[in-house]
């Protein structure tokens, strides 16, 4: 059976975290004299008291958590954490509906990055920080964050947890131990986050929104501290420094590791994922470039900035924009609907399908034409070398089949509600990516999502969270069998 004393103490331990952060927004109102103070401190007591309560019910805890203990667990620290995130909003009457305000929180959690705000620039400084902040700290998982710092506190259920939490379907090791790995891991996403916060710095922001702008962009979130996202800049510059660390971030952080701190770049482009990655963001970035010339008059230089920077935000599952896609030729709205299903690379902050488990996908047709003709070869699949054993094959079906049955009957109940069949099946593949943008002018960049109904918004964030955990981390909960007896 489920290990409940273990699971309360480390989501107790969690709770002293999120405290925390709260904590450090308590200081950002104070500095700029908000009215956001109260709201957060009383958030910060909430769940410093709350974490006290779960430490003390998990107080007889053995550091020995299952496989069952772990999926249990990654899931109920997200709810848990979306939970007492959302308070800052509600206690200080910025998102006075609870429905709204967990939508929010989940989706800056998820680093999904929709919102049902139609304005973010009356906000205080500490609460557009804290959005900023859900949004960074969910990139690489709440409890991955944990693994780095607390190594202790899973004890031996650090690899369960990490299985639970991590995306992709091929997990590669940088380090025998997973608690050094996960170091090197948050390493890299912080240097890309001071890299990209004085890139921005330099490119002429304020320290708050270079700060509030690079936490987002690299894990690829999408929220901003102004309605008109990078586009309220209007440079170039911060547009191309945005391209760059979201492409970054796209990649894994395995290889990322190999080659900054291993002087391995080579093997970066040895990588069968990496490769997909950039053919798809060159490929796609030169040919809607082509029908931006051709089709709506953009010079050569607009139309490559923002082709690049459209194809690059969504193959992340960023979701930013800074062009308006909806005035595009439609063939583009397709093509920016497959990369949000696609996605990035595995490993990384992004969300989607993944390139690495579209390379497995084209290996395994390739396998299938060449065995029409050599009907009794082996043909294993093999990917940067290494055999794809046959239960990662089916795994990898699993998941096609549930993503797309997903997408679907989400979709189907967005019609159902009133919007229209093509919105539907964009808004519903874009909160399962993680991507968080639609290309209607009713929903997604231009627009909030605040006018779906609030039965449509509770779907939304659990799209958003099985989403985030790759699905079968959540779905794994909803069946018999997780909850009968070993």
């Amino acid at each position: 059976m489920v290990n409940f004393p273990l699971v309360y103490k480390i989501i107790g331990s969690l709770l002293f975290l999120l405290g925390t952060m709260l904590g450090l927004c308590v200081a950002i109102s104070l500095y700029y004299g908000e009215d956001d103070m109260m709201a957060f401190l009383i958030s910060t007591i909430f769940t410093v008291t709350a974490g006290f309560i779960f430490k003390y019910l998990g107080r007889n805890a053995t550091n020995n958590l299952s496989r069952r203990d772990s999926y249990l667990l990654v899931t109920a620290t997200w709810v848990v954490f979306t939970f007492f995130g959302m308070m800052p909003f509600l206690i200080g009457g910025y998102i006075p509906s609870v429905t709204d305000a967990f939508f929010e929180t989940m989706s800056g959690f998820t680093t999904t990055g929709a919102t049902i705000l139609d304005s973010v620039e009356w906000l205080p400084h500490g609460i557009l920080y804290w959005r900023t902040q859900t949004q960074w700290i969910g990139g690489l998982g709440i409890v991955f964050f944990t693994i780095a710092i607390l190594p202790s506190m899973v004890g031996n259920g650090s690899v369960k947890v990490f299985a639970a939490e991590a995306t992709g379907p091929m997990r590669s090791k940088m380090h025998p131990r997973l608690s050094t790995m996960a170091k090197w891991i948050w390493t890299i996403y912080l240097g890309l986050t001071i890299s990209c916060v004085l890139s921005f710095y330099l490119c002429d922001m304020d320290w708050f929104d270079s700060i509030n702008y690079a936490m987002t962009t690299t894990a690829t979130g999408g929220f901003s501290t102004h309605n008109d996202a990078t586009t309220y800049f209007n440079s170039p510059s911060i547009e191309y420094v945005s391209v760059l660390f979201m492409f970054l971030a796209g990649i894994n952080f395995t290889m990322l590791y190999l080659a900054v701190f291993k002087f391995k770049v080579g093997a970066l482009f040895k990588s069968s994922e990496f490769k997909l990655y950039l053919i798809l963001v060159i490929g796609v970035t030169l040919f809607i470039m082509y029908l931006l010339m051709t089709r709506n008059g953009y010079g050569m230089e607009r139309a490559f900035r923002s082709a690049l920077f459209h194809v690059v935000s969504y193959i992340t599952t960023t979701g930013i924009f800074n062009d308006d896609a909806a005035m595009w030729p439609h063939v583009t709205w397709v093509i920016m609907g497959c990369l949000m299903f696609i996605g990035a690379c595995s490993g990384s902050t992004t969300g989607g399908f993944k390139c690495i488990r579209l390379v497995m996908v084209f290996k395994v047709l390739l396998n299938e034409f060449n065995r029409i003709l050599h009907p009794n070869a082996v043909l294993p699949v093999k990917i940067n070398g290494q055999t794809v054993s046959q239960q990662k094959l089916s795994t990898l079906l699993a998941f096609f089949a549930i993503f797309t049955f997903m997408v679907m009957t989400t979709a189907t109940i967005m019609i159902v509600s009133g919007i229209d069949p093509t919105n539907s099946i964009v808004i519903s593949l874009s909160l399962i990516s993680n991507v968080g943008a639609s290309l209607s002018t009713e929903v997604g960049p231009v627009m909030s999502w605040g006018e779906l109904p609030d039965y449509i918004k509770w779907t939304c964030s659990f799209l958003m969270l099985v989403g985030r955990l790759e699905i079968m981390s959540v779905l794994v909960l909803f069946t018999r069998a997780f909850w009968k007896d070993n």
